[in-house]
């Protein structure tokens, strides 16, 4: 699904990531492990198409990421990839409902196709009853179901998700990720994971760590 080759990054004289090589294949869930600022981020943000290597090729199912203008990598990134951050930064006006809709409204899709995708994934995720809530009315572990929801809402096939529990208590961090091993078992979602959680990374079904700029 996923090649990624000798990749360079960096940013004035700091070098964040040196010859980077990754292979990820379709329903995979893989945890990047590193220390802060080894390069964990940076990592996803270049497979998401927010940044821009200095050297090396990205490809996704057969397309050079790094050679799409920027019209065509805001369609690679909305229609493939699915973003779940540490902060949830879902927008505080709106209902959990309209922040999940938010991806595929940009879409254009029909609304009634979408609003009902939404109300599927609200459910699936235990938040039928708080559709209709606005963030500050809920809990850090449902704003945190509310923000994968969002994610999930255009059918990406890969999900990057950086330290997405990490603003959660040990029990919301467990129910999200058996979430993730549940969506990639019944959905073949595939999942690249920067994490700090040891947890995670032993129920992975790969690690990748990076150190010094390099995956070891």
């Amino acid at each position: 699904m996923l090649e990624v080759k000798h990749l360079h990054k960096s940013y004035g004289n700091l070098e964040i990531l040196k010859d980077i090589n990754l292979s990820i294949s379709q329903g995979e869930v893989l945890s990047l492990v590193g220390a802060s600022g080894a390069g964990k981020s940076t990592l996803l943000h270049l497979i998401a198409g927010l940044d821009t290597a200095d050297k090396g090729e990205i490809i996704f199912e057969g397309i050079s990421v790094h050679t799409l203008s920027s019209k065509a990598m805001a369609k690679y990134r909305n229609q493939n990839i699915g973003l779940i951050f540490q902060f949830h930064y879902l927008l505080p006006e709106f209902t959990a409902l309209e922040n999940v809709c938010i991806p595929a409204m940009i879409q254009k899709r029909p609304k009634n196709e979408y609003v009902a995708e939404a109300k599927k994934w609200l459910s699936y995720l235990g938040l039928q009853e708080r559709m209709h809530h606005k963030p500050n009315q809920l809990s850090g572990g449902e704003q945190q179901r509310v923000a994968v929801a969002r994610s999930l809402i255009n059918a990406p096939k890969l999900i990057l998700a950086d330290e997405p529990s990490g603003n959660l208590d040990s029990n919301n961090a467990k129910h999200l990720h058996n979430l993730f091993f549940q969506l990639s078992q019944e959905f073949k979602q595939t999942f690249l994971i920067a994490t700090h959680n040891p947890e995670l990374a032993a129920q992975s079904h790969r690690v990748l760590y990076i150190k010094d700029g390099q995956i070891s």
